[in-house]
């Protein structure tokens, strides 16, 4: 793990950014390294040495780790979107994921309407076009029939994937 590693003669990046002497027991060291000053610098401007130590000594030894790093992420969140914060950045990507199934559906049902359009052209109608397959020689409507309904598809669903509000999770 490589929070524990052995340490050298210098102090961890916290006890540096607080001005004090590192001790061997120190609740830090093995954390908050000091080639890394700027991580327990933007965890403790949000929430302080006294609350990272305190939630440090709550957890058990072998989660420390992932929780100073969930600190650091959080912290940088915060930093960045005051407001929101890692909720910000959740209710982002949910937004986008939610975009993109939507377009999926989309996809999927004119692919359907492709499929049920290829399948009622007769082969009679097609023209070989040699290495490129067959295509409907009149394909003006097939070309149409990717912009029908489209409206009412997204107009149907509009209500569902209202994007003004930031969802609370």
């Amino acid at each position: 793990m490589r929070g524990h590693e052995p340490r050298s003669s210098s102090s961890c990046s916290a006890c540096k950014l607080l001005k004090r002497r590192c001790s061997p027991n120190c609740i830090f060291a093995p954390y908050f390294r000091s080639d890394e000053p700027k991580k327990f610098a933007k965890v403790h401007k949000v929430f302080g040495a006294s609350n990272v130590s305190k939630i440090l000594i709550e957890v058990p030894e072998e989660q420390r780790e992932d929780t100073v790093n969930s600190l650091a992420y959080e912290a940088e969140a915060r930093l960045r979107d005051p407001v929101y914060g890692c909720i910000g950045a959740i209710a982002l990507l949910q937004r986008k994921m939610i975009e993109l199934q939507h377009d999926l559906a989309l996809a999927r049902a004119r692919l359907a309407r492709y499929a049920a359009t290829s399948s009622a052209i007769s082969s009679t109608d097609r023209v070989s076009m040699g290495p490129f397959g067959d295509f409907p020689v009149g394909f003006g409507g097939f070309i149409d029939s990717f912009g029908q309904n489209i409206s009412s598809e997204v107009n149907q669903d509009a209500y569902m994937y209202d994007f003004s509000q930031i969802p609370y999770i």
